[in-house]
C-alpha cells in the first residue's frame, strides 16, 4: 500500500529529524492514524496549506512547509521576481516563529529576498507591509480561528491580496511537482543575514500602517464620545497591541483588556477554539464589562483578520452580533455619514460574499452605490480592488463577509480586524454622542431596511471518509435540487461549479459571471436564501440560510421553518 510505503520512507530517511522519525515510529502499530498522515499530501489549495500539526505527508511541519515554499521560490524565480523578495508574518500558534523563519531560509537559499516580522504581526498588516515594500509575494503562518492543533500558511501576491486565478493553479502545480522533500533548499540564518538575503522588519511599517488606519476616521471622536467604554479580548493572539495603539491614537482612553488573555497563548487556554463566532470565547471579557460598565464588546482571532462584538440589549444584557448584523452597522454607519458630509463616490462600490445576507443589498441602494457580489474568500474582495484600481470602474468603499471578515478602506487586501473595531468604536462614540447605543441603531437599521435575519449550520465530516461524504450530499443536491425550501418557493439555483443560474420558471440557464467554486445557492420567495457549500479551510459542510420578516419575532419564525426543512437534514 503506498501509504505505508511512504511512512516507511520518513521513518528510515535521515533527511526527516530524529524527533520526527520517533514520533512516526510510535505510531507503528496504528494503522489508522499512519494512513490518516500518508494516505494524500497535505493540499497546497487555492489559499496555501492548513492542517494539524505533526509528522507526516498530510500534516503541518517542518518538510511540508519547506516544500510549498520551494514551489513558491520556483514560480517567483521563473516570474523574475526573486530581487523584490517576500514578507513574511505569523501569529501566535504552535511552530508558528519556527515555520515563518524556515519559510524564511527557505526563499534566501534560492536567492530570494525575505522580510521576515520580529515577532508576531495581525494577517492584514502583512498585506499592507508588502505593498509597501513592494514585494513579489507574502507569507502568512496563521490557521486563523482553527482549534490550536492546527497551523497554516497563506500565500498573497504583489497586490496585497491572496493568490487568485491563474496564479494559484501555476504556484500549486510546482508545488506537487516536487515529488523530493529533499530538493526543498535551505541555509542557516546567519549565512542568510550575512548575504543580505533576509531582513527583519517590525516597528517602521506599524507606524505606517497605524498612520493608514487614522485617515480613515469620518467622524473625529468628541469629548462625548470618549466616553465610551470599551471592551477588548485578543484571545491570545496578535490584535493586542495594534488594537490598543489605534484607539488610543484616535482618542479613546477607556479601553479595558481581558487581562488572562491578551498574551499570546499557542494553546489558547482559556477559550480552546479562538473564534469570535463562538459565544463561548466572551465569558472573560462579559465578567470585565459588567465590572467596568463598559458599552460594547470585541474580539479579534488569532491572526486578527475577523472581529466579533457584543453589545448591551435593550434589557442590558450583552448579546453577540452575527457578521451579517456587523457589517450592516458599519456600512449604514460609514455611507450615511460620507453621505452627509459629501464625500460619498458617485461611483461608489460595496462588495459582500455570495453567502452573506441582503441587508446589505438595501443598504446599498439607499445610498446609491454599486454592490458587487463576489465568492466566499476575502481574496475576492482584493481582486475587485485591483479591478477598480486598473479601470477607474468603482471606488472601494466597504468590503465584508458574514464570517466576521471586514475591510474598510484599500491599505489592506485582506478582511482587517484592527481597522473593523477602529470603525465601530467611532461608530459606536458617534451614536452616544446622538443618545442611541448600538443595539438600537441595529434596530433602527432594520426598521429601515426589513427584518433580516441569517444562521449557519456546519456539519464536520472528518477524515477519508468525511471527504467522500461531503463530496456525496454536494452530488446529491445537484442531481436533485428542492423546488421548495422551507415556506419559499425555489425561484433560481446558482451551481458556482458549473457557472449555471437556472430560473425554475423560465428554465432559462445564465451563467455566474463568477469562477468557478463548488456552491450551490438557492433564491427563494421574500428575499429569502439558501446556500450550500464546503468549508475551505475545515472539514466542513456548511449550509447558510437568510430570510425576512415584519419583525425580528417574524424573521426568527421564517429562518425556524426554512432551517428545520427535512431536505436540509444531514445524517
Amino acid at each position: 500500500m503506498e501509504y505505508i510505503n511512504k511512512y516507511q520512507e520518513w521513518i528510515q530517511n535521515h533527511y526527516f529529524d530524529e524527533e520526527t522519525r520517533n514520533e512516526l515510529l510510535a505510531l507503528k502499530d496504528n494503522d489508522n492514524e499512519i494512513k490518516e498522515r500518508f494516505y494524500k499530501d497535505l493540499e497546497f489549495g487555492t489559499g496555501g496549506l492548513r492542517g494539524v500539526l505533526g509528522a507526516g505527508v498530510n500534516r503541518m511541519n517542518i518538510y511540508t512547509v519547506r516544500r510549498a515554499t520551494q514551489g513558491l521560490a520556483n514560480y517567483i524565480i521563473k516570474q523574475n521576481g526573486a530581487s523584490r523578495g517576500v514578507v513574511i508574518a505569523y501569529d501566535s500558534r504552535r511552530m508558528s516563529p519556527e515555520f515563518a523563519l524556515d519559510t524564511a531560509l527557505c526563499l534566501n537559499a534560492n536567492g530570494i529576498k525575505a522580510y521576515l516580522f520580529e515577532t508576531l504581526r495581525p494577517t492584514p498588516e502583512l498585506s499592507y507591509a508588502l505593498r509597501e515594500l513592494s514585494a513579489i509575494a507574502g507569507i502568512v503562518i496563521t490557521a486563523s480561528h482553527n482549534p490550536p492543533e492546527y497551523n497554516g500558511y497563506k500565500v498573497y501576491w504583489e497586490d496585497g491580496a491572496q493568490i487568485t486565478y491563474p496564479k494559484d493553479f501555476e504556484i500549486i502545480n510546482e508545488v506537487n511537482a516536487i515529488t523530493d522533500f529533499s530538493v526543498a533548499k535551505t541555509m542557516s540564518k546567519d549565512e542568510a543575514i550575512g548575504a543580505g538575503l533576509l531582513t527583519m522588519i517590525g516597528k517602521e511599517i506599524d507606524d505606517k500602517y497605524i498612520a493608514e488606519l487614522k485617515k480613515l476616521v469620518i467622524n473625529p471622536i468628541s469629548e462625548g464620545g470618549k466616553e465610551l467604554k470599551i471592551v477588548y479580548t485578543p484571545l491570545h493572539g496578535t490584535g493586542n497591541l495594534p488594537v490598543r495603539e489605534i484607539l488610543k491614537e484616535i482618542g479613546f482612553d477607556k479601553v479595558y483588556i481581558v487581562k488572562e488573555q491578551e498574551l499570546p497563548d499557542s494553546d489558547f487556554s482559556t477559550v480552546g477554539y479562538p473564534n469570535p463566532e463562538d459565544p463561548n470565547v466572551y465569558t472573560m471579557a462579559k465578567e470585565l464589562a459588567d465590572k467596568v460598565g463598559a458599552d460594547i464588546i470585541l474580539a479579534t482571532d488569532p491572526d486578527a483578520d475577523r472581529m466579533g462584538l457584543q453589545v448591551r440589549n435593550d434589557k442590558g444584557e450583552f448579546v453577540l452580533f452575527n457578521g451579517n448584523m456587523t457589517g450592516a452597522l458599519i456600512a449604514e454607519y460609514i455611507l450615511s455619514q460620507r453621505d452627509k458630509n459629501k464625500t460619498l463616490p458617485k461611483n461608489g462600490a460595496l462588495i459582500k460574499t455570495i453567502v452573506t445576507g441582503n441587508i446589505s443589498d438595501r443598504i446599498a441602494d439607499n445610498y446609491r452605490v454599486k454592490l458587487i457580489e463576489v465568492l466566499t474568500g476575502f481574496k475576492y474582495v482584493g481582486e475587485q480592488i485591483k479591478l477598480f484600481e486598473e479601470t477607474g470602474s468603482n471606488e472601494f468603499i466597504f468590503g465584508f463577509e458574514e464570517s466576521y471578515g471586514f475591510l474598510v478602506g484599500t491599505h489592506s487586501r485582506d478582511k482587517d480586524a484592527i481597522v473593523a473595531v477602529m470603525t465601530l468604536c467611532e461608530a459606536a462614540a458617534y451614536y452616544k454622542t446622538q443618545g442611541i447605543s448600538l443595539y438600537e441603531q441595529m434596530n433602527n437599521i432594520y426598521e429601515k431596511y426589513g427584518y433580516y435575519k441569517e444562521d449557519l449550520i456546519a456539519v464536520t465530516f472528518k477524515g477519508i471518509e468525511g471527504m467522500e461524504k461531503i463530496k456525496s450530499i454536494m452530488d446529491e443536491f445537484r442531481k436533485n435540487p428542492p423546488k421548495q425550501a422551507g415556506d419559499y418557493q425555489v425561484l433560481r439555483i446558482r451551481d458556482y461549479k458549473n457557472d449555471t443560474i437556472t430560473d425554475l420558471e423560465s428554465g432559462n440557464i445564465t451563467p455566474t459571471g463568477l469562477p468557478k467554486s463548488d456552491v450551490l445557492y438557492f433564491e427563494l420567495t421574500d428575499d429569502a436564501w439558501c446556500a450550500i457549500r464546503p468549508s475551505g479551510t475545515e472539514p466542513k459542510i456548511k449550509f447558510y440560510f437568510g430570510a425576512k420578516g415584519n419583525s425580528m419575532e417574524d424573521a426568527s419564525k421564517n429562518l425556524g421553518n426554512l432551517m428545520n426543512d427535512e431536505i436540509f437534514k444531514i445524517d
